[in-house]
């Protein structure tokens, strides 16, 4: 927690939490010397002379600074707000800061992923400590010159200046304070005084991606490099059988035809399939060419056959499996307190609803992608991907090859929303580059990330709550899922101790399709069914919708269960900011309102979403987010996350589905699936709790809450209670709207 008092580390923590300090993140900067304002950049920084301070920062004698994080930047900003964190403490001009991308370094650093929304919260505290112990070296180093006491010294913005008001830049004293111990304790800024921290900051990477500067794992290319495209299985449950590449061979600027998939048979066949490998048994041709376009148009001439060697399943097969298994007892118990069965037999009226939710790709801006080249002497893999360590671990064992042998640079990526927590497109590549000793990157087409992706599994919820003398007594959740289980947390947030008969239970139904994270997993469509009930509930009930929140809030205050995640002041906090920036129930006439709460990735949300019907159709005009999040260490940043967030949430929960029919997904591009459109999104009013605690997870936590608050409305403006997605494909289905 950021308090008004100072913060001390010992040295012994400083060199733990250095190489811990990853969090999520990939980042570099330099950081241009303040104190000599008639020094300009020089051409190539990499040829600087710079001295190492530790896994983070370097500054050479010229007063340049590079600081390393090592974690991708997937868009939500953290090649941005990370660096913040150091230059505050290390304390030097923001204008004068370069950001570089670190490649994958196990040695330095630890989980380099990004995912979950924890990069900043778990870097909170290490990257500040890591400027801060730097700065106090420079600061040392400088007294020791001058002959005088440390504590008579101070530095800002590069400058370090004593009691007789000498100064000397960081760079005139780099080369002793890298040789100086690593100090036993330092202090950290005090929040007021913060120049960096809170301030609204433009992305470092904002000029080269509008004027088009290889950033992207698109972009990456090498001399003598081949490109490759992967026909794979058109259906999930079926494997090659033959093929036929005679004509794909004949077309100008194709290479060779091969196949793979050895080498991930072998893989999985030895029972070492990591979490982020979700290989197929199937060989797989690949077309080698001279372009990426080659390469696809020698794919579609590649006459394949396929045979099936596992059920091909449609989507009416899945419906009627989950509602089965909602139906059945196979269930496994995550959560449960007091006696569920009790409080329904004795109630005096039982609600229970069942939602529904389908499959959703990913669609990433930006296709799956990767480059590869393996030589004797070492594989280099380069690309977007949110997983680097554990897909260097794959390759590794895939290849048969030291993990030391392998080097992974990262790319900035074009979105990854889960995608990319999943290596498949690596170990492709990389048993490519095997086979054919090229250096080769691998390009899929939307068509290919979109039929033979990793897809937010088809669910469905079951809700029950019991009421016994007007009060809820019972509240019992059912989860079916396609390859997937509510775990962990999930079962522990609201409303967990709210409700003294409390159960949720889960069951899971095994599939061929693949099936993994999406934007905010679990709680994606489970915070739309949860809240959507507690709105019918709070109807039920006759009580108003807020103060039925707010009571069950007050049975948590001082609840000592340290299972509950959440906070129910902080969410209390936000149930209250966004009633009173929302205008909650005075809305205009015309104007439907729909209210919806959420805790997830440690944040905590409220939203309140505006409904108007034009033409006999629901539009969503203005959402009203109210986020606490601890400090907020880059308001423009989280400002776009926030919006971002919402956006997605209302475009995927009102029009996106995927389908599949005898296993092949019945969408392959945007013109037969939906995304949101540019006229409809709404107007996104974010406010953020005023927080001196340390931040938490923003990329991911408004998204949950938002269907519900869509739906709810809808609700007001329609009658019509929303429980299936997505909902513009509901209320047709039912007739409510044209």
């Amino acid at each position: 927690m950021a308090t008004s008092k100072q913060q001390t580390f010992s040295r012994r923590s400083f060199l733990r939490t250095s190489a811990l300090a990853s969090g999520g993140m990939l980042i570099g900067f330099n950081l241009f010397n303040a104190c000599k304002p008639e020094a300009k950049m020089p051409v190539d920084i990499s040829q600087l002379n710079f001295n190492d301070f530790n896994a983070f920062i370097r500054i050479s004698e010229e007063g340049k600074v590079s600081i390393f994080s090592p974690n991708p930047e997937i868009g939500q900003g953290v090649k941005t707000s990370m660096p913040m964190l150091i230059a505050e403490e290390l304390d030097v001009l923001w204008d004068d800061v370069y950001v570089v991308q670190a490649p994958l370094d196990t040695e330095k650093y630890k989980n380099q992923m990004a995912g979950g929304s924890q990069s900043i919260r778990q870097n909170w505290m290490p990257l500040r400590q890591t400027g801060a112990t730097a700065k106090q070296m420079l600061i040392n180093a400088a007294a020791a010159r001058w002959g005088v006491d440390a504590s008579e010294c101070t530095a800002k913005l590069g400058v370090i200046t004593n009691a007789k008001g000498e100064t000397l830049g960081y760079g005139d004293v780099v080369v002793e304070a890298a040789s100086l111990e690593v100090p036993e304790d330092v202090k950290l800024k005090d929040p007021k005084d913060f120049t960096i921290i809170g301030q609204h900051t433009a992305n470092v990477d904002i000029d080269k991606i509008v004027t088009g500067k290889p950033l992207f794992g698109m972009d990456y290319k090498v001399e003598g490099m081949v490109y490759a495209a992967v026909l794979r299985p058109p259906a999930f449950g079926q494997v090659l059988e033959s093929f036929d590449a005679t004509a794909a061979k004949a077309l100008p600027g194709v290479i060779d035809v091969i196949t793979i998939g050895e080498k991930a048979r072998a893989y999985i066949e030895r029972g070492k399939l990591s979490w982020t490998a979700p290989l197929s048994k199937s060989d797989k041709v690949v077309v080698i060419a001279k372009s990426t376009w080659d390469a696809f148009k020698g794919k579609k001439a590649i006459k394949a056959i396929w045979k099936n060697e596992l059920p091909l399943e449609s989507t009416e097969d899945h419906d009627k499996l989950l509602m089965d298994l909602l139906d059945g007892n196979t269930f496994n118990t995550r959560r449960s307190d007091g006696d569920v069965k009790k409080a329904f037999a004795e109630a005096d009226k039982v609600l229970e609803r069942t939602y529904e939710a389908p499959f959703l790709p990913h669609n990433c801006m930006e296709p799956m992608n990767f480059f590869a080249s393996v030589t004797p002497e070492k594989i280099h893999l380069a690309g977007p991907v949110q997983t680097p360590e554990e897909a260097a671990k794959v390759v590794s064992d895939m290849l048969g090859r030291d993990l030391d042998d392998i080097h992974v640079d990262m790319t900035r990526m074009g979105g990854g929303f889960g995608r990319r927590l999943y290596g498949d497109f690596v170990f492709e590549v990389a048993e490519i580059a095997n086979a054919i000793q090229k250096p080769v990157k691998m390009v899929s087409s939307r068509e290919d990330d979109m039929t033979t992706g990793v897809y937010r599994p088809a669910t469905k919820y079951r809700i029950a709550a019991s009421v016994k003398d007007g009060k809820v007594t019972g509240y019992y959740l059912k989860e079916a899922a396609i390859n997937s289980n509510m775990y962990g947390l999930v079962p522990n947030f609201f409303p967990a101790g709210a409700i003294e008969n409390y159960q949720v239970d889960t069951a899971n139904y095994k599939s061929a399709i693949t099936t993994g994270a999406w934007r905010a997993p679990y709680t994606n469509f489970l915070a739309s069914a949860e809240q959507s009930f507690f709105d019918e509930l709070a109807e039920t009930l006759g009580v108003d919708r807020i103060q039925l929140h707010i009571d069950l809030l007050q049975n948590v205050k001082g609840n000592t269960d340290k299972r509950i995640q959440y906070s129910p002041e902080r969410l209390e906090g936000v149930i209250k900011l966004v009633v009173d920036k929302s205008n909650w129930g005075k809305a205009e006439s015309g104007v439907y309102q729909g209210f919806s709460v959420y805790y997830c990735h440690n944040t905590h949300v409220a939203e309140v979403a505006d409904v108007v019907m034009e033409n006999g159709f629901p539009i969503v005009k203005k959402v009203t987010c109210a986020i606490d999040c601890g400090v907020v260490v880059n308001p423009l940043g989280a400002l776009n996350q926030a919006k971002g967030g919402v956006i997605d949430g209302i475009g995927h929960a009102m029009y996106s589905s995927l389908s599949f029919k005898n296993g092949e997904p019945q969408s392959n591009n945007f013109n037969t699936y939906q995304l949101i459109r540019m006229g409809q999104t709404p107007i996104v009013d974010v406010h953020f709790v005023d927080s001196d605690i340390a931040p938490t997870g923003l990329g991911e936590p408004t998204l949950p809450p938002v269907g519900a608050a869509v739906a709810n409305a809808i609700y007001a403006a329609t009658g019509k209670r929303l429980t299936k997605q997505p909902y513009m494909s509901h209320l047709q289905t039912e007739k409510i709207v044209g």
